[in-house]
């Protein structure tokens, strides 16, 4: 349907209701198990060891989030591209720079996070917006119909996204003072989590910039929702893995009201609910399968498994890794003199080891007298995290 045949929405009244009312207590139910879990989960590993999973979380994330729209490149590029070595073939160089500018932009965001910004207000969707794009050149930020995508810059043209067109583009601040007044109160842990559900959708719908607003409104969810998840588990995973039934939701959930049933609001309560109620499912099953990932037991078994598998074709990595490996995930960086201990081995034969892990990325040290800390390098993770980032152990073209 073209522009001039859709009645424009141009009263913040016409995106009502932005929380669900009823049934309520079934989501913060939901949510607060989401938030005990996750706390949990914050506790599962050495901070050093978090604070390595986090960075690979960040890159899982830009490539989650560029997969959504159809985007992506492997992750094998995106690794190269935060070593700045970009690829000769222009088609995946603007997407390593792209996935690049989505790594960079959620690191400023978490900073901003953690200065206190409110993460659920327009301003913060704006800026989340700026630092991605602010990162491209204007030719990475053209559209397909040739338009430049400002940074941070709301839209000053009509929009029409499939069947569903956004409010009037002069509107548009309108909407959004409307979203601050309603998601900015105080509240409890389980509402600010269903409050995050419930942003996404309707900020999206709200539809302000050009372009981008997907990426935007999810860097803000991802922020959002860092005190609850430490950064430890991903949204973006989760909805790229359901990326059909993603959209799906989010269509559902601009319905009009239907029905004196259906709440108050112009638009329909009963859908709003219901992708709350799906996004929740979505952080369950995300934060319950890292904490699988994480399980004590369960990550000695895979050192296992991985030291295994490579000592059978690498003579210079011997099973007597495993322990000081597994030492390193529970208690954090240790002098190198104490890994070669740990080893058993004698001092010639460890320090090969230590350095056969330091080269195959499998042990990181800033230096060579600094502390040793366990890695995660693309290569481990079919073993470490199984299915967490099954993508990186594929084969690139």
């Amino acid at each position: 349907m073209s522009p001039s045949k859709i009645n424009h929405y141009t009263q913040p009244a016409q995106f009502e209701p932005l929380m669900p009312q009823r049934r309520l207590d079934e989501l913060e139910e939901r949510a607060r198990a989401v938030v005990a879990r996750s706390f949990l989960l914050a506790g599962s590993a050495h901070p050093a060891t978090i604070a390595r999973l986090r960075e690979l979380v960040l890159a899982m994330n830009s490539y989650y989030s560029n997969r959504i729209e159809g985007q992506s490149t492997h992750p094998l590029n995106i690794e190269r591209a935060l070593r700045r070595d970009f690829s000769d073939k222009p088609d995946v160089a603007r997407l390593q720079r792209l996935a690049l500018a989505h790594i960079e932009a959620e690191r400023e965001l978490e900073q901003r996070m953690a200065a206190g910004e409110a993460v659920l207000s327009s301003a913060f969707l704006q800026q989340a917006h700026a630092a991605l794009y602010g990162r491209l050149s204007s030719k990475d930020r053209t559209t397909t119909d040739g338009r430049v995508v400002l940074p941070g810059s709301l839209r000053v043209v009509q929009v029409a996204i499939g069947r569903h067109e956004p409010p009037l583009w002069s509107s548009v601040p309108a909407f959004l003072a409307r979203l601050d007044k309603a998601y900015l109160r105080n509240s409890g842990l389980e509402t600010t989590l269903i409050k995050i559900a419930a942003a996404h959708h309707r900020t999206a719908w709200v539809h302000p910039f050009l372009d981008g607003n997907g990426r935007a409104v999810r860097l803000q969810t991802h922020c959002a929702l860092c005190p609850f998840s430490a950064g430890l588990w991903s949204m973006n995973r989760g909805l790229a893995r359901n990326r059909d039934i993603y959209y799906q939701m989010l269509d559902a959930a601009d319905s009009h009201r239907q029905g004196d049933l259906d709440g108050r609001g112009n638009l329909s309560e009963k859908t709003l609910w219901a992708w709350c109620d799906w996004f929740l499912s979505i952080a369950e099953d995300q934060v319950g399968f890292m904490g699988k990932l994480l399980d004590l037991d369960g990550m000695k078994t895979r050192l296992d498994a991985l030291i295994s598998y490579r000592s059978k074709f690498d003579k210079r990595i011997r099973a007597e890794a495993i322990v000081p490996l597994y030492h390193l995930f529970l208690a954090g960086p240790m002098p190198r003199g104490e890994f070669l201990q740990m080893t058993g081995l004698g001092e010639r034969t460890a320090r090969a080891l230590l350095s056969r892990l330091i080269e195959t990325r499998l042990v990181a040290s800033e230096g060579h007298t600094a502390p040793v800390q366990l890695a995660f390098p693309l290569d481990a993770l079919q073993f470490l995290l199984p299915e967490l980032y099954p993508e990186a152990a594929t084969h690139i073209s």
